[in-house]
């Protein structure tokens, strides 16, 4: 069983990264800028996009924090986007989800300028990812794109179940690992929330992308011998034995799992890592796009 470490693959891209900010910066080049806009206080959303404030640092990127009370209007914020659209030094920005429920969720991220959106969610991205053109991809799906491909997964011919058809994760998973790329050309069933007999799917499966929300939804009667695991859950159970009070568990059960796969991601060092190295690395490609 090989472990799938998100943290040592991640910090890997980051420093091919931080070389090619080093050339940028010798030849006289403009220096990758990332912003971020934080609504609200969120401790989850904080804490990640303290995450992404660190690794703009680290790699040598400029980077831009706009922090917004949780009563901003939906006008105030719209304004700020069209800010970041028109400012020429900003290569690539976010909008941090979820934002406040007065605020329409759908109408922020189509005011994003399709290109600078290093998250991948305008939705002339995602048609773009979906024709296999030039695009910004969404950060997680990329993510395991990249550990697939790294650490050499088989994917050609492999039957891929992805379990969960959210927008930011199952879906275009299972539309990417459809594609001719080095970590594609795979069959792929998603299943979701509605699909009958999933036991019967994920028994079949080579690769499964567990991406639902379940903690460890996904046990070790549910899957054959040597296939590969995708986790991409990350829920705090509650657990008193813990100094914190409580522990992260992914969508897998991971006990029980693991004995049985020839490749999985651990929860926490898994996919969670990933996505921020690849919003730097659309960062980066936006800069390089504009030069």
């Amino acid at each position: 069983m090989v472990l799938l470490d998100g943290r040592k693959t991640s910090a890997d891209i980051k420093d091919e990264i931080a070389l090619k900010v080093k050339e940028f910066k010798d030849s006289g080049k403009k220096i990758p800028h990332l912003a971020a806009i934080l609504v609200g206080t969120d401790g989850a959303s904080m804490t990640y996009v303290s995450g992404k404030v660190k690794a703009c640092e680290l790699v040598g990127f400029k980077s831009t924090l706009i922090e917004l009370p949780k009563e901003t209007s939906e006008e105030k914020l719209l304004q700020e986007i069209e800010a970041l659209n028109n400012n020429d030094d900003i290569d690539g920005f976010i909008v941090q989800l979820p934002l406040p429920k007065h605020i329409d969720e759908q109408k922020v991220l189509l005011t994003v300028d399709p290109d600078k959106d290093v998250d991948g969610f305008h939705p002339t991205n995602v048609g773009k990812m979906a024709l296999d053109l030039p695009c910004f991809l969404p950060a997680t799906p990329f993510g395991i794109l990249e550990l697939l491909e790294r650490y050499k997964v088989e994917t050609s011919g492999k039957h891929v179940v992805v379990i969960g058809r959210s927008h930011i994760v199952g879906r275009p998973i299972s539309i990417l690992m459809s594609q001719k790329r080095l970590a594609g050309n795979a069959t792929v069933t998603l299943t979701h929330s509605r699909t009958k007999n999933l036991k019967e799917i994920t028994l079949r499966a080579d690769i499964i992308v567990a991406a639902l929300g379940k903690p460890e939804f996904l046990t070790g009667d549910m899957v054959k011998d040597g296939v590969t695991i995708i986790d991409v859950g990350i829920t705090r159970i509650k657990d008193d034995s813990k100094k914190r009070g409580y522990r992260i568990a992914g969508d897998v059960h991971f006990e029980s799992v693991a004995p049985k796969s020839a490749f999985i991601t651990p929860v926490p060092r898994g996919v969670g890592p990933m996505t921020i190295a690849m919003l730097l690395k659309n960062t980066l490609l936006a800069c390089e796009r504009k030069q």
